[in-house]
Parts: structure tokens; C-alpha cells; sequence
């Protein structure tokens, strides 16, 4: 039943979905979560934010179902719902400053041993390090494998725009992970 309820939600070719039943539409959500949450993790750089995004983008998609046009990419409603949750709490934590310990940073470190952890290390600092417009995009294109128009549906901007964000996100990340690799950490 899952596989019916994620090609419901995530079919871009679905037209006729007039007798899908509002427990079709809320399985489809929650079948959409672990899309969701990888975005939100993304976005949050925190694994507890990130669940809070994606509970509360659940909750509003439930309680909004009415807004939801059939036919369309529920993926991608979903996706704009906790974009938009998520740059609003965005500004109201820029607004009051947070605490940041000074030993925590210790803590961060990534420990020795294996390559392939090391280079993840690698990969998620060099993504923090990206403007957050630009890991957006390059999260949604690369990882969530949305084309460019749905991407900038949901980022509410042009489509030259996110080619363009993509396109300085690959460049960045490349010269981080080759300074990276240069330095030996």
C-alpha cells in the first residue's frame, strides 16, 4: 500500500486524483516525510529542528488539504510548506541571538579512522558553509532530483535564478572540498 500512496503523492503525470479519499491524501503525506525530512535536515543543520519542520509541515499540509490542487506534485507542495516554515522561524531566530559555547566547537570534531566519514565530515561543513539560497537549490536539484522549474516554484524566483545558485553551489563546494583536501583535514 505504501508504494501506491508515495506514487500518488509523488506522480507529476497524475491527473484524475477526484477519487482519492482524504485518508489517500494524508498517507500520501506521510509517505512524503522521508523527503521531507532529508530536505529539512539540509535547510536546519540540525536533526531536531529538522523534525520539527517536518511535523509541523505535516500539520499544515493536513490541515490546508483543501489548497492542495490534484493533478499536481504534492512533493513539491510539501517542500515549498517547509521552506516557508522554515525561513520564518529563520527570522525570528536572526532577530534574537542565540547562546554559542566556545567548547562545543571541540566537540564537532569529526573522528579519525575511515575515509568515507572523514569525507562526509568534509562534505557537511563545506555544505554549511554555502549561503543558504544556494544549498536550497543545490538540495533540491541534485539531491531531491526536482528539475529546475519545480525548484524555483518552490523558491518562488526565476528558473535562470537557481540554474545560476546551482551552478555557484557546485563551484563553491568543489573548491572547499579541494581546500579541504589540501589542508589534509
Amino acid at each position: 500500500m505504501r508504494t501506491v500512496a508515495r506514487s500518488y503523492a509523488l506522480d507529476s503525470s497524475a491527473t484524475d486524483t477526484s477519487s482519492a479519499t482524504d485518508s489517500d491524501f494524508a498517507v500520501s503525506v506521510v509517505a512524503s516525510m522521508p523527503d521531507l525530512r532529508a530536505f529539512a535536515r539540509f535547510l536546519a543543520h540540525d536533526p531536531d529542528l529538522a523534525d520539527d519542520l517536518v511535523q509541523e509541515t505535516v500539520a499544515k499540509a493536513l490541515a490546508a488539504e483543501s489548497q492542495f490542487t490534484p493533478g499536481t506534485r504534492l512533493g513539491a507542495w510539501l517542500f515549498t510548506i517547509l521552506r516557508n516554515h522554515f525561513y520564518s522561524l529563520h527570522r525570528r531566530r536572526v532577530a534574537a541571538p542565540a547562546f554559542v559555547d566556545p567548547d562545543a566547537a571541540d566537540e564537532v570534531a569529526v573522528p579519525a579512522g575511515q575515509e568515507a566519514s572523514v569525507a562526509l565530515g568534509d562534505l557537511e561543513r563545506a555544505l554549511a558553509r554555502l549561503a543558504p539560497e544556494q544549498r536550497e537549490a543545490l538540495v533540491l536539484v541534485c539531491a531531491q532530483g526536482l528539475s529546475h522549474a519545480e525548484a524555483a516554484r518552490i523558491c518562488d524566483c526565476a528558473v535562470g535564478t537557481i540554474k545560476s545558485r546551482v551552478s555557484r553551489a557546485r563551484a563553491e563546494l568543489r573548491a572547499t572540498l579541494e581546500g579541504y583536501a589540501d589542508a589534509g583535514t
